[in-house]
């Protein structure tokens, strides 16, 4: 998908009235479901989405992202260093997303065992702290690569039902490739998390690209950095496989904005048509 880059001037709210601030804000992303949107502000400026802050870097630098179900209109309010107020209200585009209906499946299958789930909770909790984080690096205004080049065999969004009971939504992209097929960086971070074994996600990797957007590569067969880590775009971060509950080798790429889960194909765009050497 085409990168959109706007400059918005902000529609003022009752409280500025005279002020002649425009095109205060400099945004790059659709307002869709799903979307990650980077920009700039002016220096020493406060920013808000929805009445919660935004981190803004040294150099007005911010990021935030808008989840699967985000409502269908969102608010931003900039504080600019002279005090003054200006908020603006934007429409969020829906998507609409797969739904696949299976029945038959073994119950067993489908819900873990008391054990498997105390062990899914734990590590989840570990994942999820890992996500937390708001460095203060800003690598996430990089352009961003796919992390390798291949068949796209499920998308973000896309959600089955399993003999008549939903499960949770798939929030990543799926690439379908050998085992021990490299991964690359698809932008510098510093890695997070890197665990080879856990439940459902088995060979699980975070990289932290700064104030809250973070990658996560999972069913890895092989993680090639550690925790603390900082990687460069195109650095060999890990190797393709399919640990944890998966059916088959492939390559699970996520993202978050803190809580947010993001579809990564809204930052890289179509992916590129692979040659017979494999390279794009």
């Amino acid at each position: 998908m085409k990168t959109v880059c706007l400059f918005l001037g902000l529609i003022f709210c009752s409280t500025v009235w005279g002020s002649s601030s425009s095109n205060v804000i400099e945004l790059n992303g659709a307002w869709q479901q799903g979307a990650v949107l980077r920009g700039h502000v002016p220096v020493d400026s406060e920013l808000q989405l929805n009445g919660s802050p935004v981190t803004v870097g040294k150099g007005g630098e911010f990021v935030f992202g808008l989840g699967r179900d985000a409502a269908d209109s969102a608010q931003l309010t900039l504080t600019l260093a002279s005090g003054e107020t200006l908020t603006s209200s934007y429409t969020v585009t829906p998507r609409e997303y797969q739904v696949q209906r299976i029945t038959g499946v073994p119950q067993k299958t489908v819900t873990p065992s008391a054990a498997q789930q105390a062990r899914s909770s734990k590590e989840a909790a570990k994942v999820w702290q890992a996500r937390q984080l708001r460095g203060s690096a800003t690598d996430f205004m990089q352009d961003f690569k796919w992390p390798l080049i291949g068949p796209i065999t499920g998308v973000y969004g896309s959600q089955r039902v399993y003999n008549g009971e939903p499960r949770r939504p798939h929030y990543g992209v799926d690439i379908a490739a050998p085992t021990g097929t490299p991964v690359l960086a698809p932008a510098a971070g510093e890695v997070s998390l890197a665990e080879p074994d856990l439940f459902y996600s088995g060979g699980t990797l975070i990289i932290d690209h700064g104030h809250g957007l973070s990658s996560t590569f999972i069913h890895l067969s092989k993680i090639t950095v550690k925790v603390g880590q900082r990687v460069e775009q195109g650095d060999l971060i890990a190797e393709v496989g399919a640990t944890g509950r998966a059916t088959g080798p492939h390559l699970d790429w996520r993202m978050n904005w803190l809580d947010q889960r993001v579809d990564p194909a809204t930052l890289v765009g179509p992916m590129p048509t692979q040659s017979a050497s494999g390279s794009p």
